[in-house]
């Protein structure tokens, strides 16, 4: 490489060679290039880049080295730019328009730079034209030509100070608030599937990203799949319940356990809390959770038709740390993975997916952390408070509106679903009674509460007509009754395998019929 840069006529002397390599986890298909070095150098530099990128790094796995990459960089000469003669007259404008700047409507002049001198300077507001593009230049700002030409832009009078962002609402400020945390799910999803292993999450985008607050309500998330999102809330608050005073910076836990907040099994849940800069303040969580291939259980996909117990559904995962301090806790990972009757089958596919969990968390936390540095912690805090409590108010108008109502909703296989909407228009509250629904099926048409929670949450946000995200705050009006051991707050050994998708389906069907409202 420095022979062909050489041969260009460049002296060896001011040729720089850097060198690179690109290594990968064993299994992994995200290359990072790190410098090249001694062995010891390398995986240091590729588990500090791995951490930061990802949230983790497995200092005991293979790296493989993909490409090795020699780039030789030949200095050019020193720049000399050519004096031009000085003019101190004033330019004479084209001509004037109108510009708005500052919210204020001015009689501008406008200059061309190709007719400006050298040291001739222009106050704003103004506006230069030249062959390749315009200057505006605002109130309080010079531009002039300096000795070689350039036209160089100087603030000449001090910046008015506006006032800072507070910690009441403001309308405006709310809306950025609102798509700010919307958007830092959504580049959790990004990472997601970008990094994922598994068709189901890559390509078939079976997964959920969103943003908690330090109790573990659900703030703002993607629009993702729903009976995820509305039932996240309750897992985030069980892993923050267990683990009080132990999480430290870099940890992340993972659960699947549909009695505590989970959906099925196969929707595995990674938690990441997100701390203050004194390392001991959990603000926020973090969360995503993916539909993984296959978890383990009676059948390949952990969806038997006929499972009566929910170790024949799969690897039943709670409360389990994932990530200790930015360490991947493979080994461990693995032994749970292959534990149980029925345990997974593909644990490679299964790793792969839960690292690419941790990579989507790690992008939400930098994320968050840069939020902060924008608008200051408080700020932030405040306005998560405001989104929810915006949300509430939506849904208490859209109950302001709503009459009293019932349905019944039976399946194929005898049972039913019932329902009784109880309106207060006074205090805009809603009474959802699930009373008279039917025991929880001897086979797996079951659902956990955090399903049922996740369905009602959906229909009466689907009735508010603002685009707001999909919060704790709508639960706020709501009281929900599901009798415990009934087909919708299911109780273990259950299985629950129907319960994420046609039992929430058949529950949101039946609220929509309780409240005459038509829906796809």
């Amino acid at each position: 490489a420095k022979a062909e840069v050489e041969s260009q006529g460049v002296e060896a002397a001011r040729i720089r060679i850097e060198r690179r390599a690109y290594l990968r986890y064993a299994g992994s298909h995200q290359p990072l290039a790190v410098d090249f070095g001694t062995e010891a150098e390398m995986r240091q530099r590729f588990d500090d880049a791995h951490t930061a990128r990802f949230g983790f790094a497995s200092p005991s796995r293979d790296l493989l080295i993909e490409i090795l990459s020699v780039e030789a960089i030949g200095e050019s000469d020193e720049l000399t730019e050519t004096l031009v003669d000085e003019d101190n007259s004033t330019p004479e404008p084209v001509t004037h328009i109108r510009l708005i700047a500052e919210g204020k409507t001015h009689d501008a002049p406008l200059y061309d730079r190709t007719t400006m001198s050298n040291r001739q300077s222009v106050d704003g507001p103004a506006v230069i034209t030249e062959p390749t593009g315009t200057n505006i230049i605002e109130p309080g700002w010079r531009g002039h030509v300096d000795r070689y030409g350039n036209l160089i832009l100087d603030r000449v009078l001090e910046k008015r100070r506006e006032l800072a962002i507070g910690t009441t609402v403001d309308p405006v400020m709310l809306e950025v608030f609102n798509n700010l945390f919307m958007s830092i799910a959504e580049q959790m999803g990004e990472t997601l599937a970008n990094t994922a292993y598994s068709v189901n999450i890559k390509e078939r985008y079976d997964f959920s990203c969103a943003l908690f607050d330090a109790q573990g309500n659900l703030v703002a998330n993607a629009p993702h799949v729903p009976v995820h999102l509305g039932s996240m809330s309750q897992s985030v608050r069980i892993i923050s319940r267990l683990n009080a005073g132990q999480m430290k910076p870099g940890d992340s836990m993972m659960l699947n356990a549909p009695f505590n907040g989970g959906t099925h099994l196969p929707d595995v849940t990674v938690i990441t809390p997100v701390f203050g800069k004194d390392g001991n303040t959990i603000l926020f969580y973090v969360g995503s959770r993916g539909h993984h291939a296959d978890i383990g259980g009676k059948t390949p996909g952990s969806a038997p038709p006929n499972s009566t117990h929910i170790d024949e559904e799969g690897v039943v995962i709670d409360n389990f740390k994932l990530v200790d301090q930015g360490r991947l806790l493979e080994m461990e990972t693995r032994a749970l993975l292959g534990s149980g009757k029925f345990p997974c089958r593909n644990i490679d596919e299964n790793m792969a997916d839960l690292e690419a969990q941790v990579a989507a968390n790690a992008t939400g936390i930098r994320e968050i952390e840069r939020m902060i540095d924008n608008f200051d912690l408080d700020v932030v805090q405040a306005y998560m408070r405001h989104v929810q409590d915006n949300a509430e108010m939506s849904v208490r108008r859209v109950i302001g509106r709503l009459a009293d109502g019932e349905c019944v909703y039976p399946l194929d296989d005898g049972l039913e679903i019932r329902v009784k909407i109880s309106v207060d228009t006074e205090a805009s509250e809603a009474l959802i009674d699930f009373t008279g629904t039917s025991a929880h099926s001897p086979f797996n048409y079951n659902a956990p509460l955090a399903v049922c929670h996740a369905a009602v949450l959906y229909v009466f946000r689907t009735l508010v007509g603002s685009d707001i995200p999909l919060n704790e705050g709508c639960m706020k009006p709501l009281k929900i009754i599901a009798p415990e051991g009934s087909m919708i707050n299911v109780q273990y050994p259950a299985a629950v395998i129907a319960g994420n998708t046609e039992v929430s389906q058949a529950i949101t069907d039946c609220l929509y019929g309780a409240l005459g409202a038509v829906a796809g």
